[in-house]
Order: C-alpha cells, then structure tokens, then sequence
C-alpha cells in the first residue's frame, strides 16, 4: 500500500527526464547554516521551472509534505530529520542581470544574495549595502525580508515573480507585497522564482566605504566563527532582542552542545557538538526566561522543521 502511495512522486524522481538532482535520505545538516539536522526523505535540487512545478503536483498529489529552501540560513531542521521532500533551485533560479540604464538587478531566487551585493559593489551602485555579509539566496532574503533594523531588501523590490501550484505563474509589484519587520504577505505555497530590486546611481568610493563598515561592524559584534542562524529573534516593538537577554545573565548559558553567545546574546551557536534538540532547547529556555523576567514573549526569526 506504501509503494502504491508514493509511487508517482517515486517515479517522477527517477525519471531521465528529470531536470534536477534528488537524493534521498539526505542529511540536511549538510544544508543548514547550523550544521545541523536529521535526514529529508528526499532532497531535490530542480533545475527548470518545468521540474519545479512537476515535483510540487506530485507531492501534492500524494499529499507528501514539501518545503523550499535557500541556503538554510535562517532553518533549524529536528534530529530526527523530515518525512517529506526539501527542494532547493538549481541552475535556471542562478541568474543575475542589470539594466545599467533603469538601475535595476533582475536576479534568480536561488542565486547567493552575496553574488548580487558584490556584483553592486563593483558596479558602484548604491542600496544594497545593508546586505553585506547577509547569508542566504535572494529568495530566501526576500521571503523574510532581511536586513537590518533601518534598511530591508522589501523597500528595493520593484517586483517578484512567484510559482503558485492553484495559480501558476504571477508577478507581483514590490507595492502589491505585504512587507513588513521580517515578515511578508507571501504564502506557504508560493515559490518565489526571480526578483527585480533597484538601486541607485552612486560613488564607488561610498558604497565601497559603506561596505566595508557594515562587514566590519559584523566581524567585530557577531560570532561569525561558529555555526549559527543569526539573529535567533525578532527585536520586540522599541526593544532589542539581543539586550533582552544579555539583561538576564544569559550570555554564556550552555545546553548541551549550543550555547548563548558571549559577544551577541541573540545568537545562538553550534559549539561543534551540538544537536538540534540543543538550541531548539535553549530557544525555549531564553522565551520562558525573557517571559517570566520581562512580560514579553520573544519571537524566533528561525524556521523550524521537522519538530513537534
């Protein structure tokens, strides 16, 4: 009866005429940014938009679990790994352009944001300095709208283009968007497949200069030597996560192999022997300290998978 359930997806994974590269049982520690995390049942990287949309019918059709990620920056996958299939774009999503005389980049969401702040800081073009050093593709950055407290990637979306499995193709304005703090209005089942973001005409010597003071600014407050997601949490309305916690004592609190770290309390880093269950466990711990000492209940940025 198994067999029988998850044969179409099966067959469609091991078709020739695939487009995409799947491997199953994959240990999506090798894919997160945390290093951590048990095995996907499958893990497909597609190559067309063609393989994209015919995974996606297919595990719909079987009502198999999916996901799309980028780098898993911002993904803290169970020990125990996730019953259902993780899909990240592949060739035809890695594609950057610019139109020197609108000022604008038109980039594959599978592609690094890096790949398109560093192409922008050759260029001397100004906007995308707050996303140095920001790990992650460009659809990941644009589905969380990352940046920093003053700056987001949402206020240089001119468009976005999506893939609903209900609706197929759209393309959506940057003002048709629901942007907000590390948030946006995109749903669990729209892939975004391609952004256009805008930036400005500028001084090399200024965006160089402001570059290299938000990378330097990261090296000198962030514990980029260990594995972490970043920010763990959200900055609650007109406070900061990160003094939140350092407030408690907390910098330091080890559980297992993860611990609050002593130059930024709102990471939380893979020592080298962590498991999930470790930061996830620290996680809860900082909420329930943060509540019981302030009255506010923290957020997590972090995506979990996989977890009860």
């Amino acid at each position: 009866m198994a067999a029988q359930h998850t044969s179409g997806l099966q067959a469609l994974l091991v078709s020739s005429g695939f487009e995409g590269e799947v491997y199953a049982h994959e240990p999506m520690a090798r894919h997160t940014s945390y290093h951590l995390g048990g095995p996907a049942r499958f893990f497909v990287q597609v190559a067309s938009l063609r393989a994209l949309s015919a995974l996606i019918e297919a595990c719909r059709d079987e009502q198999e679990p999916w996901l799309v990620i980028g780098k898993g920056s911002n993904l803290l996958v169970a020990d125990s790994g996730f019953e259902g299939v993780v899909i990240t774009l592949g060739h035809d999503f890695k594609f950057c352009r610019f139109d020197e005389d609108a000022l604008r980049f038109v980039a594959g969401a599978g592609l690094s944001l890096a790949h398109v702040v560093q192409d922008a800081f050759k260029r001397g073009v100004a906007g995308l300095e707050f996303a140095v050093g920001t790990p992650g593709t460009v659809g990941g950055a644009v589905r969380m709208n990352a940046g920093s407290r003053d700056e987001w990637i949402g206020s240089r979306v001119v468009s976005v283009t999506v893939y609903s499995p209900t609706q197929g193709l759209k393309r959506l304005a940057g003002s048709q968007i629901a942007w907000s703090y590390r948030e946006t209005g995109f749903s669990d089942e729209e892939v975004i497949l391609e952004c256009e973001l805008a930036v400005e005409a500028s001084l090399p010597a200024y965006v160089r200069g402001r570059m290299e003071g938000v990378l330097a600014r990261r090296k000198r407050t962030q514990p980029l030597q260990y594995p972490s997601c970043g920010s763990v949490f959200k900055n609650p309305p007109a406070r900061s996560a990160g003094a939140l916690i350092d407030g408690l004592g907390l910098k330091g609190l080890r559980h297992g192999g993860a611990m609050v770290s002593p130059l930024h309390a709102n990471f939380i880093v893979n020592m080298g022997n962590a498991r999930a269950a470790d930061v996830y466990g620290l996680i809860r711990h900082v909420q329930t300290k943060v509540k019981e000492a302030y009255g506010i209940e923290l957020q997590p940025e972090v995506k979990f998978l996989g977890f009860a």
